[in-house]
């Protein structure tokens, strides 16, 4: 097994100078060094075959000792050095200061076909910024990364990545609800990848401690290995830097709103400068079209990060970067216009997306008031987003009775008959024009936008209880389903459904929380 190494973050960028590994505050640094602690007897449970060829790897070097031990996190790969990045951030909306890398820890930087990856141990144990926490993460939450990571990939949604899925064979203890009925879970590792794990909290805290060199150097290196198209680092580039994080960041909302997914802790040390979706923790996918749904435990008094919340809250996120930034800048206006018009340039292309996801034309047939009226419709019907969209592409416009019949099975209402009336008006007026825009690719361009299988609650949470019996057969049925969520798959129709009864309390499938 053989990398092409070209480290840069630990290479070009200030090191934290001390080299034990205990908690601690870290100034003037942007990473501090640290190896993985190691796991006693650990067992690779799958891997991603995607992403084995993405870095330069064969079947066979996933098959050997040294990949397992190198991702267990047992060896160190030659002449590399790990670390943990030092970044802060706002959680649910108040400073934090500094949080950093707890339980990750980034191995090495591969280059393979010209393409930058960062690989990265997400439970490997302790570092200068695990707080109170040991490093560790569980086979449950281990597992929901690993499928997420990828599902959310071929879904079409910007993401990081995963490469392996391991189990450590060490115990780790965990208040899954935070109440105080703490037990031991299976340990498991995560190897993420991605080109960069650069968030916004990594500017952040070196503001906040007016490190400001180390900010221009930080900013510059971003630019340079990511951004190089913007030209030559300068307050102008700077200026331009934050305008196309602010799009990429919005452009990730609008994919997550298209496939129904909600991240769940949307905090600034969560959100990547590359528009990434990043950390995944209690993330879900709505069931019924509920934009105050959170999947949050820790979140679901305010519900801050609600479905329908989370593009306000990127263009806060965004507004917090532009301060991290502004002491290297120094023009407030340029900053507060690109701010200002995110609102305007979001709901812009959630207009466009929901016609898509309607097969519509944008040709003012379908105002946004109508898609206002519409969306509180599938709201108060309680309607399964996926299931319903995905049926919609089969509707001819003419027969609605036909198609008025199937919406009961689609929504999780009790009582269906109060909404039959208003979903019978809108689905004449609805036929009335896709018949006049008589678009021939309907069809086709709406299964291209409207998944058939998401990675669903219920769906993690099987795939878990069957791994917590050492049988990782669901982990690898789900991958193989998820790497073609826009076909249609009659052999794996079953996972085309609404959340069972049973799921509807469970803790894992209803709600969630940030243990792991």
């Amino acid at each position: 097994m053989k990398f092409e190494i070209k480290d840069t973050f630990n290479k070009e960028l200030d090191a934290d100078p001390i080299n034990e590994n205990y908690i601690r505050q870290v100034h003037n640094a942007c990473f501090s060094y640290v190896n993985p602690t190691p796991c006693s007897n650990p067992t690779l449970i799958h891997y991603s075959t995607d992403i084995m060829d993405a870095i330069g790897l064969n079947v066979e070097d996933v098959q050997t000792d040294e990949f397992l031990q190198i991702f267990a996190g047992n060896k160190i790969y030659p002449s590399t050095r790990p670390y943990a990045m030092c970044y802060g951030g706002h959680q649910f909306g108040h400073w934090a200061g500094q949080l950093g890398d707890g339980r990750a820890i980034n191995l090495f930087e591969v280059h393979h076909k010209g393409q930058r990856w960062a690989l990265q141990l997400k439970g490997a144990g302790l570092t200068p910024y695990s707080r109170n926490a040991d490093g560790y993460a569980v086979l449950r939450s281990s597992i929901r990364e690993y499928l997420c990571s990828e599902a959310m990939f071929h879904l079409g949604v910007p993401t990081t990545r995963a490469l392996s899925l391991v189990l450590s064979g060490d115990e780790v203890l965990r208040d899954i609800m935070y109440n105080g009925n703490s037990a031991y879970e299976a340990g498991a590792i995560v190897c993420r990848v991605a080109p960069s794990f650069i968030r916004f909290g990594n500017f952040q805290i070196l503001t906040s401690r007016k490190e400001f060199a180390l900010l221009t150097s930080l900013t510059d290196y971003t630019i340079h290995h990511f951004y190089n198209h913007l030209g030559t680092p300068s307050k102008e580039v700077y200026i331009a830097f934050i305008r196309e994080v602010a799009n990429r960041t919005i452009e990730m909302v609008i994919d997550w709103e298209r496939v129904g997914f909600v991240h769940g802790v949307m905090n600034t040390d969560n959100m990547s400068i590359l528009g990434l979706t990043i950390d995944y923790g209690p993330y879900g996918w709505l069931e019924d079209y509920n934009p105050n749904w959170t999947p949050n435990t820790t979140d679901a008094r305010d519900a801050r990060y609600r479905f329908g919340n989370q593009a306000n809250i990127a263009i806060w996120n965004v507004y917090q970067l532009a301060n991290a930034l502004y002491p290297i800048i120094e023009k407030a206006e340029p900053l507060e216009t690109i701010i200002n018009g995110l609102k305007e340039n979001y709901e812009k292309k959630h207009y466009s997306m929901m016609l898509q996801k309607l097969g519509l034309l944008e040709d003012g047939t379908f105002d946004k008031n109508a898609l206002l009226d519409f969306e509180h419709l599938l709201y108060k019907s309680q309607m399964d987003m996926t299931i319903f969209f995905r049926s919609l592409s089969c509707f001819d416009g003419i027969d609605v009775d036909l198609h008025l019949d199937l919406l009961p099975s689609f929504s999780y209402a009790l009582d269906f008959t109060k909404f039959k009336n208003d979903w019978a008006t809108w689905l004449q007026s609805y036929g009335q024009i896709i018949q006049k825009q008589n678009n021939s690719c309907r069809k086709s361009q709406m299964n291209a936008v409207n998944p058939k299988y998401v990675l669903r609650n219920y769906m993690a949470q099987i795939a878990i209880d069957a791994a917590d019996k050492r049988d990782f057969s669901v982990i690898d049925e789900l991958y193989n389903l998820l790497k073609k969520p826009y076909d249609e798959q009659p052999e794996m129709e079953k996972w085309f459904a609404k959340r069972p009864e049973w799921a509807n309390q469970k803790i894992g499938c209803a709600m969630l929380s940030c243990s792991s």
